[in-house]
């Protein structure tokens, strides 16, 4: 969203961390105690319902974390927030103190070192709220009004949300780097890809997300349009759920890994915009473990797994597809009758289902899935952006780890690698945490894809996020 800043962020299309709300920081030596001196001068925007009195400081920030943290705070359980990224990488018990120094400075304390802390506060759930408008919401008896109609510190500034149709943003006059060059940004919502591309070929919008592959080459020969692209730090992956049986069998989760033909997947369901992946982290990510012998496509060897774990031929598994286009699953549906085909041949029945989107998340956090297509792309570039969340025995529990799967030799490498500020040894552990989780195999890794966002010629200074952010305060419009 364009309407917030984080303490930290990423240099817009790359894995730079720069200063944002936080000019700089100290870190004490035993990796414990940061010290972030704020940015002066910085102006929240205002609506109908609120005027601020005065410019960012210490207490917004201890707001916006505290609301997350603290189960006591006015502000937790309004419009019924889980804090599912700040549960995940155990922010709850991981902030033992976050203390105002003075209006310009303030100190959180760890309860242990934490290498990835600085690149999290770039995530969304580290933006920056209003301590000021959510004190007056509150005594107005209204405090859902902080999250119905927002307001930040970023570069534009909410207009007007209808729900399932779009949302409008004017740029912020007082937004402290300067106003941005577009006067107005509109996010108008359309869940069909073929239907964004007719669009932005017809120049009713001029940026789109995730095209469909099928559309690639007509867009690329359209004069109006370029078809930008860069790798993406994504993985597609089919999670198992470990709690169930008969997937809480190892040997079950490797037969029906080795089952799974991922190239047939790539030409299909790709298009050759991806490559087979082996590894949860990408290979763009430092640690990714390239020498891992992956899985070879291998039935009959499949077969005689299932045999020797007892399992009789037309057993029964459901297999969730998710009903939305993503970067690291441009068409879920296919992709499921193509995992259903496999397991047929090796006498797996998969019954394919399927939810609207927010429910099917939800269904899955609850755990009443069997097998589910999931996928990631990191908000850090740091491995544990990607091993925590998803597979960490804190998410397992109505996380974000689908799998349900919670290892203690794996949970301990990363958390080994957490606590250790040297890249090299982090390295090692992740390295390793890689093989146990190939090995014990709670997901199947399928695909990382190439991004790809088509945008009309008149459009400047856009780049694609390697996190998935659209970011336009730098963007401009070309007259014609």
């Amino acid at each position: 969203m364009p309407l917030y800043n984080r303490l930290v962020e990423f240099v817009p299309g790359t894995t730079q961390l720069v200063p944002s709300l936080a000019e700089r920081w100290d870190i004490s030596p035993d990796g414990k105690i940061y010290t972030f001196h704020l940015r002066s001068g910085v102006k929240f925007h205002s609506n109908k319902h609120f005027q601020p009195t005065r410019d960012f400081n210490a207490d917004d920030v201890i707001f916006s974390f505290m609301r997350q943290k603290d189960p006591a705070n006015p502000y937790h359980n309004v419009s019924n927030g889980t804090y599912a990224n700040f549960n995940s990488l155990e922010f709850g018990s991981l902030l033992q103190k976050i203390e105002k120094v003075d209006d310009l400075t303030v100190r959180f304390t760890l309860a242990r070192a934490e290498a990835p802390f600085l690149a999290d506060l770039s995530w969304y759930f580290a933006s920056v709220q209003s301590a000021e408008y959510a004190d007056a919401m509150l005594k107005a008896g209204t405090p859902e009004m902080v999250d119905h109609e927002p307001i930040g510190t970023g570069p534009f500034e909410m207009m007007q949300y209808q729900k399932d149709s779009r949302i409008m943003f004017r740029a912020f006059p007082q937004y402290w780097r300067g106003k941005a060059k577009l006067d107005r940004l509109v996010y108008s919502i359309t869940p069909d890809a073929s239907v964004r591309s007719a669009r932005l070929e017809k120049n009713e919008c001029q940026v789109i997300p995730f095209p469909n592959p099928t559309d690639l080459s007509r867009l690329r020969a359209n004069p109006n349009v370029k078809v930008m692209e860069k790798a993406g730090l994504n993985t597609g992956y089919l999670a198992f759920n470990t709690k169930k049986a008969p997937l809480d069998n190892v040997k079950v989760r490797q037969a029906l890994s080795m089952a799974i033909n991922k190239q047939a997947i790539i030409d299909a369901v790709f298009l050759g915009t991806g490559t087979i992946a082996k590894n949860l982290l990408p290979p763009g990510v430092w640690s990714a473990n390239n020498e891992l012998k992956d899985y070879d496509y291998a039935p009959q060897q499949a077969k005689a797994l299932l045999r020797e774990a007892g399992i009789a031929p037309g057993t029964t598994i459901d297999l969730w597809a998710m009903p939305v286009q993503r970067p690291y699953n441009p068409n879920a549906r296919r992709m499921a009758e193509m995992i259903q085909a496999d397991w047929a041949k090796i006498g797996i029945k998969a019954n394919i289902v399927s939810y609207e989107w927010g429910e099917y998340l939800s269904r899955i956090h609850k755990g009443e899935h069997d097998a589910a297509l999931m996928g990631w792309t990191t908000a850090t570039g740091d491995p544990d952006n990607f091993f925590s969340p998803l597979f960490g025995c804190t998410a397992a529990n109505g996380g974000g780890n689908a799998s349900k799967w919670c290892y203690p030799p794996f949970e301990q490498l990363i958390r080994k690698a957490r606590s250790e500020q040297d890249r090299q040894q982090r390295t090692i552990y992740y390295r390793e945490a890689q093989q146990v989780m190939h090995d014990q195999a709670p997901a199947v890794m399928i695909a990382h894809s190439t991004i790809f966002e088509p945008v009309r010629k008149e459009v400047t200074g856009y780049e694609v996020d390697p996190f998935g952010k659209h970011i336009f305060y730098q963007v401009d419009l070309k007259q014609p």
